[in-house]
């Protein structure tokens, strides 16, 4: 049913936005007919040039995100689990975590320039705060009588981590990999606004700069369906891996 109103209120703006256009009340070169932004977007879908565009996109989104994944999970695991560690960061992570990420773009493009590097290291410092501070939160949420069960049938350090902490902290880091999916796209189309020279960001901005207007929205409206395919994405991967933890609290309820 949600879904369903999601839909209706999409297609109710884009036959206002026809509408309007057509009968000009507001202008065309701004606001172009929607059937000719669709027309736009299957042409150079059909001709290579969006998917070429969103290829580089994701490619530095999945190794921004992918790298953060890798190193913060792992560490906010065992900040949690250190209460010396957590006391000696926290205030570090605090100081650091209001930060807004397009403020380091300057500093990357500085260090790194224009490339890949730069893009892909801004990527990584976004989505990092989200899940390495979730995964400390999971991990010092696990109750300590789980712990002390676990360390009372001989299991080593790193199965309590395994078998204990990981699966209990879960549903927090997966809340954390979750806020991430959707700054790592924003990132990542920014980074490429600013120092792009290609990708689905920058082409955008070039099509707006350029005066192609259809363009510019069919690049507008692949980045809307990309990050909402990428969020259904994680949602499903979700209830598949972590079906568990929704019938736990179903039988807790």
């Amino acid at each position: 049913m949600r879904k369903t109103k999601s839909l209706l209120f999409f297609a109710f703006l884009a036959f206002l936005m026809e509408i309007a256009s057509r009968l000009r009340l507001v202008s065309p070169l701004y606001f172009p007919p929607f059937s000719r932004i669709l027309e736009s977007l299957s042409e150079l879908t059909l001709a290579g040039v969006l998917p070429m565009q969103l290829l580089h996109s994701l490619l530095r989104m999945a190794c921004g995100y992918f790298l953060a994944v890798v190193v913060m999970i792992p560490l906010g695991i065992v900040i949690g689990t250190h209460r010396r560690w957590f006391l000696a960061l926290d205030p570090l992570l605090e100081l650091l975590r209001p930060l807004p990420p397009p403020a380091i773009i300057p500093i990357a493009i500085l260090f790194l320039g224009i490339g890949d590097g730069m893009k892909i290291s801004v990527v990584f410092f976004a989505c990092s705060f989200p899940i390495l501070t979730n995964s400390i939160d999971g991990s010092r949420l696990v109750h300590p009588l789980f712990i002390q069960t676990g360390e009372t049938l001989g299991l080593s350090r790193f199965e309590l981590l395994r078998k204990i902490t990981l699966p209990a902290a879960s549903p927090q880091i997966v809340s954390g990999l979750r806020t991430s999916l959707p700054i790592c796209l924003i990132v990542t189309i920014l980074a490429e606004m600013i120092g792009g020279e290609d990708g689905i960001g920058y082409w955008t901005l070039k099509m707006q700069r350029t005066f192609s207007i259809p363009e510019m929205y069919a690049g507008v409206l692949v980045t809307g369906f990309m990050g909402y395919f990428l969020n259904r994405l994680l949602w499903s991967l979700e209830a598949r891996f972590l079906a568990w933890h929704q019938g736990w609290k179903k039988t807790g309820s």
